[in-house]
């Protein structure tokens, strides 16, 4: 089992709304009291939330399936039934939520205690208490609650940290971090020993910043060869990068100058880091070969307008210098950096004028319906009462779906789909009286059908 994960596809379903309640009051001397069923409670939300104190994925990576408690059915005597509980899940500063079908970006989370309803509950349906009217006063029918939202979607972690050290495999980042700080990294004589990034905290006098060890890059990994875009999005939040080279290497046609310049072209290629400051660390000075190419490359790091250090993890020779400098830079970006905002959260709301629905001619005499309303009133309406089925029709009158459906060519018999083509209710439209001029039956029924 990992214990770090970046990367987790999340199955979330909210709560489903509460089904409403069809009662009549029942009093000793009073037989016909009046409809009293209550309303259903609703779904609840699920809720992601930056958290602080939260700096991994794990916790989905071990239970990927999120739900929502359910709302309560309405009962009679006009008691609703009651909400079902948010589920509010931590994230980590800097997590981007992605549709994981489409790879759609949904948002990106910055900044503590930033709210974003992932997926919202159901409503409840309404009691027969909430549907009596003028005409229709003892209602023998409640509406069914909605189903809640479902739906799979990729978090992304992307690390916030101050200083991001990248260099090739085995250049000594890992034991640079664990010389840095309290981090205690897998060091070891191979490459990619790292295999996921390593966060050390490190202070520098009054100065405390965070330094993340990125896994080792290799030529082509702009373009995801080797560990390639797995962890290259760990440096786009850095507000620095620390070359760390390999001055004891013998691998052939390998050089500091030469890993330099591989690493920046992969930087480059992979975009979105070209205005970060660079600083260049010449590592494993303690082997006396290393020592002396460190000095020989120095003077064209410097040419290059680079800030260099000399340095030994292992023996922490260098290392103070590069601490304060690095302190230096990360307190200089923390001065010029706008306060940061949680992420606003956009609402669109319908333009003036729009029906709220759009009916389709798909083919000779039949058509569809789509919009959020027509497709809310097929999922409230229990099919199995007539009267309810009425009650369908009479909103769908009131919304204007006859109107528009007459305008497209519809004629009585019309095959009519609400919702999608897969899946939706279809039904043989006939066009319908309104409820006004509807003569009053027995609860559940509906002059209109049978």
């Amino acid at each position: 089992m990992p214990d770090f994960v970046d990367q987790v596809v999340l199955h979330i379903r909210a709560g489903d709304g509460g089904n409403g309640c069809a009662s009549i009051h029942r009093e000793k001397f009073k037989p016909l009291g009046g409809p009293d069923g209550g309303n259903g409670g609703r779904g609840g939300d699920v809720i992601l939330e930056v958290d602080p104190n939260t700096a991994t994925l794990l916790d989905y990576h071990r239970r990927p399936h999120r739900k929502a408690d359910n709302g309560k059915q309405g009962q009679g005597s006009n008691r609703d039934g009651a909400n079902g509980g948010d589920v509010v899940l931590a994230v980590p500063n800097g997590t981007v939520v992605k549709d994981a079908a489409t790879g759609e970006v949904l948002v990106d989370l910055i900044g503590s205690g930033t709210r974003y309803v992932i997926a919202h509950g159901g409503h409840g349906g309404l009691g027969n208490a909430a549907l009596a009217s003028t005409k229709r006063k003892a209602p023998g029918f409640a509406l069914l609650g909605e189903p809640g939202d479902a739906l799979d979607v990729m978090l992304e972690l992307k690390s916030v940290a101050d200083v991001a050290l990248v260099g090739f495999p085995s250049a000594g980042k890992s034991s640079l971090i664990a010389a840095l700080s309290a981090a205690r990294p897998k060091i070891a004589d191979y490459p990619f020993t790292t295999l996921v990034p390593n966060l050390g905290v490190v202070t520098a006098g009054e100065t405390i910043f965070t330094v993340a060890d990125v896994p080792g890059l290799i030529p082509g990994a702009s373009q995801g060869k080797g560990l390639g875009h797995e962890f290259l999005r760990h440096v786009e939040r850095c507000d620095m990068l620390v070359h760390v080279i390999d001055c004891a290497t013998m691998e052939p046609g390998r050089d500091p100058v030469t890993d330099y310049e591989v690493i920046e072209a992969e930087l480059e290629a992979y975009g979105k880091l070209g205005d970060r400051p660079r600083m260049v660390v010449l590592n494993k000075a303690d082997v006396p070969d290393a020592q002396e190419l460190a000095e020989l490359v120095r003077p064209d790091f410097e040419a290059r307008g680079l800030q260099v250090f000399t340095v030994s993890a292992a023996t922490h020779a260098g290392l103070r210098e590069l601490t304060f400098a690095m302190g230096e830079w990360v307190a200089a970006a923390r001065a010029n950096r706008p306060v940061e905002e949680p992420t606003r959260l956009v609402i669109k709301p319908r333009q003036l004028g729009e029906t709220g629905f759009t009916v389709r001619k798909v083919n000779d005499n039949q058509f569809q319906v789509t919009g959020e309303k027509p497709e809310r009133w097929i999922r409230q309406t229990d099919f199995t009462n007539d009267e309810a089925v009425g009650y369908l029709a009479d909103r769908l009158e009131r919304l204007g779906v006859e109107e528009e459906l007459v305008k497209a060519g519809a004629s009585a018999g019309a095959e009519v789909i609400i919702g999608p083509m897969e899946g939706g209710y279809v039904f043989d439209w006939q066009p319908t009286l309104s409820a006004e001029s509807v003569r009053t039956g027995p609860r559940g029924t509906d002059s209109r059908l049978g």
